[in-house]
């Protein structure tokens, strides 16, 4: 998946946002960000289940996000490491936990 069909993607899922912070462009909701990328290097972070976490940082090119919260967020190299149904889903379901934290009000607006 290219980056133009991949912003296309985060983009239409409800509720989404697109902006940069700390030089990386960030997908959020309500301002909380469930997909931050550098565009320089191609490496993407996304939120996961906690229960996937071994097996998703036991396949090439994903490894545990940087600076985010331990055996919650992975790191892509690109997004080519997961097939794009994959990748989809995993996006998808990242901003799904990411919407969870905010309060009943906020969710109900996007679901």
């Amino acid at each position: 998946m290219d980056i133009e069909t991949f912003r296309d993607y985060c983009l239409s899922l409800k509720g989404t946002t697109e902006g940069m912070k700390w030089d990386h462009l960030c997908f959020m909701i309500e301002e909380k960000i469930y997909v931050i990328m550098s565009l320089e290097e191609g490496r993407l972070s996304i939120k996961c289940d906690p229960d996937e976490f071994d097996m998703l940082v036991a396949r090439p090119g994903v490894q545990q996000a940087y600076h985010m919260a331990k055996r919650q967020w992975i790191s892509l190299d690109s997004l080519e490491v997961l097939l794009e149904p994959e990748l989809k889903s995993r996006v998808a379901e990242s901003r799904t936990f990411v919407l969870r934290k905010l309060s009943k009000k906020v969710q109900e607006k996007y679901n």
